[in-house]
């Protein structure tokens, strides 16, 4: 009988928030709808600006700034659609629409 492989899925850490990508604003920033009902723009730091493709719709990891946390922060981490169903199963996404 083949095992069931167990799907490992980034989870955020206590300072950051999961949120969804409402649209590409250009010049590598985001305006997101966060887990904790607040819009931010995000940016897409320099590490993962070349390596990360964003689109419309997207989970991503938002880590709000320190100064305007409410109103901005940066993104740490995008999710590919085939961890989403993963995510919702640990509890996560549920004051997020998710299509």
């Amino acid at each position: 009988m083949p095992e069931q492989e167990k799907s490992r899925v980034r989870e955020p850490k206590e300072d950051q928030v999961l949120g969804k990508v409402l649209e590409l604003l250009g010049a590598d920033r985001l305006r997101v709808e966060c887990e904790d009902g607040k819009e931010r723009m995000v940016r897409i730091p320099g590490r993962l600006r070349k390596r990360v493709w964003v689109k419309r719709d997207d989970i991503v990891i938002v880590e709000p700034w320190s100064i305007e946390g409410d109103k901005k922060g940066d993104m740490v981490w995008r999710y590919h659609r085939n961890k989403i169903p993963a995510l919702k199963k640990k509890g996560y996404l549920q004051k997020i629409s998710v299509s």
